[in-house]
């Protein structure tokens, strides 16, 4: 299943968001940790961004200049109802183009839905898109090795993918980042988050 079909089946499912059940506080914590080690306040991008725009409230509220990407039409339509002031791109992250660098990048709850093969190429994108000194913060499938699966948790069948652990360590330090800080917020469940800053120089 390609990123644009998951973004099709996205569109039919926004109620899940939009609802009052919905819990708005859901990876803040986590993402005011990964703000402690930001330098400077500057640009920052929010992949897969959604409609409900929490983390692009966090960010505005911190200083910084917030930008979404989202592969859902629907949502990203919802995202610019709420803030209409910031920029949203309407991409497929495996082929998206970035317009410039960013002091900070979230990926929350998203970039698993990338195929396992554009896993790598993916991660390798959203690195180059940082400032030195960058922090970036994704959510994944904390499983010890490579794989992919589809269930219809939320409604529509969805699609799966992980590099696990070693996958994306190893690849973030080819990368010229330092793991910050992972945590498996949910044991057992494998829901997992890390923290990656990349090196005022690169090696």
């Amino acid at each position: 299943m390609n990123p644009v079909e998951t973004g099709k089946k996205y569109d039919t499912i926004t109620h899940l968001w939009e609802s009052d059940r919905f819990n708005r506080d859901n990876g803040m914590v986590a993402h005011r940790r990964a703000l402690q080690f930001v330098t400077q306040q500057g640009r920052a991008l929010d992949v897969g961004c959604g409609c409900t725009g929490r983390f692009i409230d966090l960010l505005l509220e911190e200083g910084f200049q917030p930008e979404g990407l989202d592969v859902s039409g629907k949502m990203l339509a919802l995202a610019r109802e709420r803030h209409p002031q910031v920029t949203f791109h309407h991409q497929d992250v495996c082929h998206w183009r970035s317009p410039g660098q960013y002091t900070f990048i979230t990926a929350w709850d998203s970039v698993w839905h990338v195929p396992l093969s554009e896993q790598e190429n993916m991660l390798t994108r959203l690195v180059e898109s940082l400032t030195p000194g960058g922090v970036l913060i994704f959510s994944f499938g904390g499983t010890d090795a490579p794989g992919d699966h589809r269930d219809d948790f939320m409604g529509p069948e969805m699609y799966y993918a992980s590099l696990g652990i070693e996958g994306y360590l190893a690849l973030l330090a080819r990368l010229g980042c330092v793991c910050r800080h992972l945590e498996y917020d949910q044991y057992p469940e494998l829901h997992t988050w890390l923290v990656a800053q990349k090196r005022q120089e690169m090696p």
